[in-house]
């Protein structure tokens, strides 16, 4: 048995409201993001020059859209890139939690961006997915069961 399988095996699960605290610290790293990408929006696309038609193209349904579909993007490149490269966001480091693979791998970029697209779609759906974790055995989400991760506790 290898060294990373045994370490998965053997820590225990972090409960649900680490995972929680974790999600609410992420949200700083975010918002952060969401404002220099909103900003970076409003310069490629509204240079500003004049107010009264800067305040008429923010009510654009449209433009509305686009730029939402813009900082989703941002967050899943946030969260794709910190669970492909580190195993972890700013939020899960500080609560000392791992997304591992099943066998204590590091995941790769499909899953990770699958998985961001589950837990997307999981908090729309009022955290249900989340919630699911209360009554798995092994505390795993369900996001984490499609996509065959686990979270770990270091």
């Amino acid at each position: 048995m290898s060294t990373s399988s045994v370490s998965t095996i053997e820590t225990t699960p972090p409960r649900l409201w680490r995972r929680f605290a974790a999600m609410l610290y992420d949200l700083f790293p975010l918002i952060g993001l969401w404002i220099i990408g909103s900003a970076v929006w409003m310069l490629a696309f509204h240079r500003g020059d004049n107010l009264q038609q800067l305040a008429s193209a923010v009510r654009d349904p449209l433009d509305l859209a686009l730029r939402d579909l813009w900082l989703l993007i941002l967050a899943a490149a946030y969260f794709v890139a910190s669970w492909t490269r580190v195993g972890a966001t700013i939020g899960m480091r500080a609560w000392k939690l791992k997304l591992v693979r099943g066998d204590g791998a590091r995941i790769g970029f499909r899953i990770a961006l699958l998985r961001f697209v589950l837990a997307s779609l999981s908090l729309v759906i009022l955290g249900c997915g989340f919630w699911y974790a209360w009554f798995d055995a092994d505390r795993r989400t369900w996001h984490d069961r499609v996509c065959g991760t686990r979270m770990m506790r270091l």
